[in-house]
């Protein structure tokens, strides 16, 4: 059965017409207006005198296509298409004067990417051996499970105190206590704590000792020594326990060795205080660095080595009474303390001048020299175009400091060998001034 043809753009034959494109499937539209043209569906009016010019050049290459309930003869090279891939034209309606696509549309496709185990499942990939990165390390934990580095690490506790905080101090000694105490039932057996802390031994001796031998040897040799002596103490040696010293070296200051050098002959045998007011009111440009490391060195030297402590408590004991409660760890101040008081000493230095030690436990810069630094070069600008290089000279202080119970015990020495010149080296003494033993009513010869 051939189908009817449409009268006009505004007539139907009794069923809506399809069309199809069906060969050469042109690119342009007005070529696909012509085709349909030709078969009669599409009325003159709606194509443009250009597309009338290539009518006869352009074979029919569109034909009305019926819905389904139409059947097709045998010859017939249409192909059935879906509905929603085919442009339906209206009955009332020409092709061309509806805003429908020609061209068959392309059913759209979501773009899938592929991601790496998306389609497995959780099981499957937690069953799964993961590859090893370092094998050789996984083979020495299997090894040694005891290794240190086996040991997870500890990691830092959240939300406590900063270490610059007023109550760190408090909270610090509060949880060595009761650590101290968890240690003492046994429940930290065989665990080192340093500083309220867990630590690693093994790793800690890498620090502290990395050369066991060699301290074997020296300790071996100090106790050999020590055998011979008798274990009597040079006299090099009880200093350095009795009495409390600490060096500091500065900065290389923008100065020479020679000017550095007079205000350190200057400041040198002072007390530390006294050497600040002599740079603060020094009129050398370079007297204002000085004080700053000298006001370091005296902070450092008090914190280090706890020097210059001596009057603290004797001031918080001269401003306490029997009723004042404890203050820092000091007692209340027992009646009769404040009479005991020491009495100011009068020294002779080693430059004949006389001194007098009110408290012990002072500072005093017993050495202060210079070193020189590096060099630097600035340029100097001549004329005619000429420049020279000067050396500038950098130069370092160091200050030693100590307390006035040194300056003491050198006094006393100073005047021991000067009593024994006195008396004369050359005075015979029969025998050694020695207590009496074992003295008897009768003579034991």
């Amino acid at each position: 059965m051939s189908p009817k043809r449409s009268a006009g753009c505004g007539e139907s034959a009794g069923c809506h017409a399809e069309w199809v494109l069906l060969k050469g499937r042109r690119k342009q539209d007005h070529r696909i207006a012509i085709a349909l043209q030709a078969c009669q569906l599409v009325p003159a009016a709606c194509l443009s005198q250009q597309s009338k010019r290539i009518r006869a050049a352009t074979p029919a290459t569109a034909i009305p296509v019926l819905r389904r309930d139409v059947q097709f003869s045998r010859d017939s090279r249409l192909t059935r298409l879906e509905e929603n891939n085919r442009p339906i034209v209206d009955g009332n309606e020409c092709l061309f004067c509806q805003n429908l696509p020609i061209r068959p549309r392309v059913q759209h496709q979501q773009q899938r990417t592929a991601v790496f185990g998306r389609g497995k499942s959780e099981n499957a990939t937690t069953t799964e051996a993961q590859p090893s990165k370092n094998p050789v390390l996984d083979e020495y934990h299997r090894k040694n499970p005891s290794a240190p580095s086996a040991q997870p690490q500890e990691r830092p506790v959240p939300g406590d105190l900063a270490a610059s905080s007023i109550f760190e101090d408090d909270r610090r000694a509060q949880r060595q206590q009761e650590e101290y105490a968890a240690a003492a039932d046994g429940g930290d057996a065989g665990n080192t704590k340093v500083g309220g802390k867990a630590r690693d031994p093994n790793n800690m001796l890498r620090v502290l000792d990395p050369d066991p031998n060699s301290r074997e040897r020296w300790e071996r040799k100090k106790v050999i020594q020590m055998v011979r002596r008798g274990g009597r103490l040079t006299d090099q040696q009880v200093i350095k326990r009795t009495e409390r010293e600490h060096l500091v070296k500065s900065q290389n200051f923008k100065t020479s060795v020679k000017k550095l050098g007079m205000l350190a002959r200057q400041i040198q045998g002072k007390t530390i205080e006294d050497a600040i007011v002599q740079m603060r009111f020094s009129k050398k440009k370079i007297a204002q660095d000085i004080l700053k490391q000298l006001e370091y060195a005296r902070d450092e030297a008090v914190i280090m080595r706890g020097m210059g402590l001596g009057g603290v408590d004797r001031a918080a004991e001269e401003n306490l009474n029997d009723t004042s409660p404890t203050v820092s760890g000091v007692e209340p101040m027992i009646p009769g303390r404040a009479e005991g008081k020491e009495t100011p000493l009068q020294i002779q230095l080693k430059n004949g001048k006389r001194h007098t030690v009110a408290d012990a436990s002072k500072i005093y810069i017993d050495q202060a020299w210079v070193g020189r630094g590096p060099y630097g070069q600035l340029p100097d600008f001549r004329a005619r175009g000429n420049t020279n290089i000067l050396r500038t000279p950098w130069t370092s202080l160091t200050v030693l400091l100590k307390e006035e119970a040194t300056r003491i015990r050198e006094y006393e020495e100073r005047e021991e060998k000067r009593r024994k010149a006195k008396v004369g080296k050359n005075l015979w003494v029969p025998l050694p001034d020695r207590p009496v033993q074992w003295q008897r009513q009768w003579y034991t010869f």
